[in-house]
């Protein structure tokens, strides 16, 4: 079961993955300016209302919009970086061999290594198979002879909520991917 509904700015800009429980919050308090998605997510019971004898319900749908201004501007705010988020972004492909593997079989591999002062960030660091993270060792791609056969990129707002490998519904999945840049590797 889904359980996680992705809450949005009011123009639409992904904010968090929140429980059911935040969603109703935000229902219960009227902050829900809009929402998307093929149906309710969960249909949330209450207690019973005895002058008009029914039972309170409040519908989550998968995808909100919520009132208000953010915080900060989380399109200046860089996804953290983790193996499994990286492995996704790649493809599960080597940068130097160009074949793709099983995820048990890749690592992360810095291009400026890091015994050389190499940073642990999106933009220097790449998938790479054990046998090609061996040959290249503490080298740059250059000194190795081994040229990247695809660049690394920082992830957008909208593919680092994909990148997370979450379980989402199928629909939340589609409006994300469709908000996605044409050069992404995530189509």
């Amino acid at each position: 079961m889904h359980s996680t509904v992705l809450q949005l700015d009011i123009q639409g800009t992904p904010q968090a993955w929140i429980s059911l429980e935040e969603a109703a919050l935000h229902y219960a308090t009227c902050s829900v300016a809009w929402e998307d998605g093929a149906g309710p997510l969960a249909t949330l019971r209450g207690g019973w209302n005895v002058a008009a004898g029914r039972q309170s319900l409040i519908e989550v749908a998968p995808i909100i919009g919520v009132r208000g201004q953010a915080k900060l501007n989380l399109f200046e705010v860089v996804a953290g970086v983790t193996k499994s988020k990286l492995l996704r972004r790649d493809r599960f492909t080597c940068a130097y061999c160009g074949l793709e593997h099983p995820e048990r079989l890749l690592q992360v591999e810095h291009i400026v290594p890091d015994s050389r002062g190499g940073t642990y960030t999106w933009m220097n660091l790449v998938t790479a198979c054990a046998d090609c993270n061996l040959r290249k060792g503490a080298r740059t791609p250059e000194e190795a002879n081994m040229p990247l056969v695809y660049l690394p990129y920082v992830p957008t707002r909208f593919e680092a909520f994909l990148l997370e490998g979450r379980r989402i519904r199928e629909d939340v999945h589609s409006w994300l991917a469709a908000r996605l840049p044409k050069h992404s590797r995530l189509h």
